[in-house]
């Protein structure tokens, strides 16, 4: 009898008081040195921007750039109290590596990681800030928020140039804006048009996207106006169009072409799954037709071939995977629909990502689906400082936690330092991020054109994971050709990577059925992973599961528990970790995923996740350090999590405000009595403290493991005979080859 995973942990699940540590802080600047070092400062930005003209500054307000030190970055010290009292807005912010001039205790200043803030307001006010700042008293909020900043200034033209733009000519710009929807559509962007045409421009901005506090617009221009759009207060960015990625490598293999293909008879496992693939189209009457709905997301145009036959691998690796030569093609577990989102030749319309971002946006605000995958985008690495607009624009689509996404990192891997970074927008949190590695079964490491990593922070883990993508030398991914006869060839890049993914995706729900949320799935994938050797920043996680076996299956001494629930601001819960009764034996290992899906704010990639989840594992409820403690000994688990660690490590050693948290970790069966994990949520605007009204939903799954108990699976469920149920698929799984 096969022993399938157990759900409905979340009965096990109770409310618990939470304990929250803290002692009293030790300043780094009283408001005597904060004055002496910030009035000069303050004095240069309001000189600096009373010299801009005035059409460069909308309502005549001017944006500048508060530096926060580095030891006041957590929320609690968010100086909203001083930003209010000067009378100035919050419209965005950056994480900015500094040396503080100073640190508290004495401590010797040392290079570290906090937050820039842009605050807006008129220009007087900065005038009146100015003016005023020798009149201020040293005790209140204000003043305990101005003892906070490091530094002040003005953004210069400098600094929003990213990237090297061309030396003459007429180029498509990317801007970005510091406008909401409403502030933008209303004001900021009518404002901006207004000051191009000043310069002799005719904006139209027929493409506005707005994610968070950002507006993205595509503007025609010469080069050698940068500085003087870059001079408009509001912006914040400005940079040349990226390209779209190279679709297809620049050669692949034919060997397979001569090959006949059996096409399967029988129709989809789940024909109710709502699957989008955003691609290049498929040809007309080609064989996948029988389960991919082809649909013109373009509103018409010629097909281009180069990129029908990008989106037929595509398609073929997310119904079939890598195909086995010679064997039979295995049953689609879903049909899917395909959006054919290009109608140019490649590099034709230098508009084309602002174009297709917009055909991409249309459908996720118009259709809903469960799974989605990505295998185009700009041919970007990602920045540390900004998010771009393909990810604000995506990874706010996938807020809500209902559709999974699957997105390939690039295929940059091999072109040197910064251009191999994963590329957008692969570092969307909401979303699955896949890269390739360079064999199916092992050994296996990274194919050496997938793009590596680190993501930006939240979201360090970028890739998430690896799926095999094929090397075109040694074992191409072999999918079916363009041909309208079948037909197979080999190719290689992550691009087949991430629907090869979606696809044990959708095969976990298309044989459980809706009792497993896409969150869920989410978290079983990567729950699943291989584990290796390899570095983070080359495989993310690891390598997906080779079969729908290893993810839903548990072997006799292994028990893996699925917990579906939702959690409130400022809410403690307590999951219980699944054990048999009595004392444990041997060695146990103890294997954990937690995801969830955030709201995220763009203009803020500091902070960029509105949500986070602290979890606080308890091995044994009968030992604390000290009697009076309330809650029993905790130890580190997802990080190095420990009471004293400041707001900067955590963030960089605990993963703090990340969605996606996994690890394994073994024990001694002695040392582990009735453990549990303490899951506290916390929540933020902005960077500022906030409790949102809506609780946030939350999947986790557990595996217990241990040799030495060979029947630890049955006395588990005997044990939680009343809570726990084995989740039986609603479709018979094939038998394992």
């Amino acid at each position: 009898m096969t022993n399938y995973l157990l759900g409905k942990g979340e009965r096990l699940v109770q409310e618990t008081i939470g304990v929250r540590g803290g002692g009293e802080k030790h300043h780094v600047y009283t408001f005597a040195e904060a004055r002496s070092r910030l009035r000069p400062m303050i004095g240069k930005v309001a000189r600096s921007i009373d010299e801009l003209p005035a059409e460069a500054c909308p309502d005549d307000q001017a944006v500048a750039a508060l530096t926060i030190n580095p030891e006041y970055i957590a929320k609690s010290y968010y100086p909203s109290d001083l930003i209010r009292a000067v009378g100035l807005t919050t419209v965005g912010s950056r994480p900015r590596k500094i040396l503080p001039a100073k640190r508290s205790k004495n401590r010797e200043p040392e290079e570290a990681l906090t937050t820039q803030l842009f605050v807006m307001g008129r220009r007087s006010a900065f005038r009146e800030w100015d003016a005023g700042l020798l009149n201020w008293g040293s005790e209140g909020a204000v003043a305990k928020g101005f003892t906070t900043i490091e530094e002040i200034h003005a953004p210069t033209v400098e600094e929003k140039i990213k990237g090297q733009l061309p030396e003459s000519g007429e180029i498509v710009f990317e801007i970005v804006l510091h406008a909401g929807e409403t502030t933008g559509a209303r004001r900021i962007v009518p404002m901006f048009q207004k000051y191009l045409g000043r310069l002799g421009l005719k904006p139209r901005f027929e493409r506005q996207f707005y994610a968070g506090g950002l507006c993205f617009v595509d503007l025609d221009a010469p080069v050698d106006l940068a500085d003087e759009i870059a001079l408009f207060t509001p912006v914040r960015a400005v940079r040349q169009m990226p390209k779209i990625r190279l679709l297809r490598p620049s050669f692949r293999t034919t060997g397979y072409s001569s090959k006949a293909v059996a096409m399967p008879a029988v129709g989809p496992v789940d024909p109710n799954l709502r699957v989008a693939i955003f691609d290049g189209g498929l040809p007309d009457q080609h064989p996948l037709s029988t389960w991919a709905t082809p649909i013109d997301a373009t509103g018409g145009g010629g097909t281009i071939p180069e990129f029908s036959e990008h989106g037929t691998a595509v398609t073929s690796a997310f119904l079939f995977g890598h195909i086995e030569p010679g064997k039979p093609l295995p049953q689609p577990y879903t049909a899917v629909d395909h959006y054919r989102v290009f109608d140019t030749t490649p590099g034709q319309d230098p508009h084309e990502l602002a174009v297709v971002l917009a055909r991409i946006d249309k459908v996720l605000n118009s259709q809903h689906y469960d799974f989605v995958n990505l295998s185009i985008g700009p041919k970007v690495p990602i920045e540390d400082d900004d998010v771009h607009p393909w990810t604000a624009v995506i990874d706010d689509r996938l807020a809500r936690g209902k559709t999974l996404a699957t997105i390939a990192v690039g295929n940059g891997g091999a072109e040197g330092a910064g251009r191999d970074r994963v590329q957008v927008p692969s570092d969307c949190v909401n979303a699955m991020a896949v890269g390739a590695c360079d064999s199916p079964d092992k050994p296996w490491a990274r194919a050496a054109y997938s793009s590596v990593g680190p993501g930006r922070s939240p979201g360090i883990v970028k890739p998430d994971l690896v799926e095999f993508g094929g090397d075109i030398l040694q074992r191409p991914f072999v999918v079916l050709s363009a041909s309208t006869t079948p037909a197979l060839e080999g190719t290689e890049g992550t691009s087949f990577a991430a629907p090869s993914t979606l696809r044990l995706a959708t095969g976990i729900r298309a044989h459980f059925g809706p009792t497993l949320s896409t969150l869920a799935v989410h978290a079983l994938v990567v729950h699943s992973l291989e584990p290796c050797t390899h570095h983070c920043s080359e495989v993310g996680r690891g390598r997906v599961a080779r079969s729908l076996h290893d993810v839903v299956e548990c072997p006799d001494d292994t028990v893996r528990v699925v917990y579906q629930g939702e959690i409130s601001a400022r809410q403690y819960i307590r999951a219980p970790v699944p054990v048999p009764l009595g004392a444990l034996k041997g060695m146990v290992t103890i294997k954990a995923t937690l995801c969830f899906s955030t709201d995220v704010d763009s203009h803020h990639p500091g902070n960029y996740t509105r949500a986070g989840l602290e979890p606080v594992f308890r091995p044994h409820d009968g030992r604390r350090k000290k009697p009076e403690q309330v809650h029993a000994d905790s130890k580190s688990f997802f990080g190095k999590t420990q009471k004293g660690m400041t707001e900067d490590e955590l963030r960089r050693d605990a993963w703090k405000w990340e969605n996606c948290l996994h690890a394994s970790n073994r024990f001694q069966g002695k040392s582990l009595s009735n453990p549990v994990f303490d899951i506290h949520y916390v929540a933020r605007l902005e960077g500022r403290d906030f409790e949102p009204e809506l609780p946030l939903t939350y999947a986790m799954v557990i595996t217990v493991q241990s040799k030495a108990i060979p029947d630890l699976y049955n006395q588990v469920v005997r044990k939680y005979a009343t809570q726990l149920e084995p989740l039986r698929p609603v479709i018979e799984i094939p038998v394992r080859t």
